[in-house]
């Protein structure tokens, strides 16, 4: 990847987000503190995709950030893979929210939202053109492989994405935070096979270079476990 190459992706990024900031086609638009367009590496092998931004995203104006985020960043170095080093953003740009009558609250993104930020989302995917794409949760996936699909039978498996490009999905990050006992160590070991073959399927695709970093099954929240 030249200077220049690099330079003109990372340019188109930017025009992009702006775009992205003043759009207001969703309601979510005006109710939203910061649009969420993304981060990352404009040239990167691996793109990363959630379903939406949550409270704490709005607010900063960055995808993955508190614990969700946290342990997303963790799952990526698991597989020698800086979180800069990748890109990473959600189907849509805006939080999706609902008021209870005491404030708002976050919520699924709907079929118009979804469809009116496809554009950005599919504009990203282009620039990136990334090697593989890892989407996070049934609804990421859902919005690539169709509502059929189903993240408990058919997660670890590899796909045809958009471009031609091979796609994974795993858990989101914000729902192994939710397991407990047994069930949080089944649900652990099963991302982390899938971040196994998404480290294998990038170092099958580069086909050349140094050898890849050294992976080791390890506990998501920190602390090494036995194999």
């Amino acid at each position: 990847m030249s200077v220049a190459e690099r330079a003109a992706r990372e340019q188109r990024m930017a025009n992009a987000g702006a775009l992205v900031e003043r759009c207001r086609k969703c309601a979510i638009g005006s109710t939203r503190l910061n649009s969420v367009y993304g981060e990352g590496d404009a040239c990167a092998d691996l793109m990363v995709i959630g379903e939406g931004p949550g409270e704490t995203e709005d607010k900063l104006g960055r995808p993955f950030v508190g614990r969700a985020g946290e342990l997303l960043d963790r799952m990526l170095l698991a597989i020698g893979l800086p979180r800069d080093s990748v890109f990473i953003c959600n189907t849509v740009k805006c939080r999706p929210t609902f008021d209870d009558g005491v404030k708002l609250r976050n919520r699924a993104p709907d079929p118009a939202e979804m469809t009116n930020c496809r554009p950005y989302l599919d504009e990203q995917i282009e620039i990136v053109n990334p090697s593989i794409i890892l989407a996070l949760g049934a609804p990421a996936a859902k919005s690539f492989l169709g509502p059929a699909f189903s993240i408990s039978k058919q997660r670890g498996r590899w796909f045809e994405g958009p471009r031609g490009i091979p796609l994974i999905a795993t858990f989101h990050p914000a729902y192994l935070l939710r397991q407990t006992g047994g069930e949080l160590t089944a649900v652990k070991r099963l991302v982390w096979d899938d971040l196994k073959a998404v480290r294998s399927k990038l170092d099958e695709l580069k086909n050349a270079g140094p050898p890849p970093p050294k992976v080791e099954q390890i506990d998501l929240f920190g602390k090494r476990v036995e194999t």
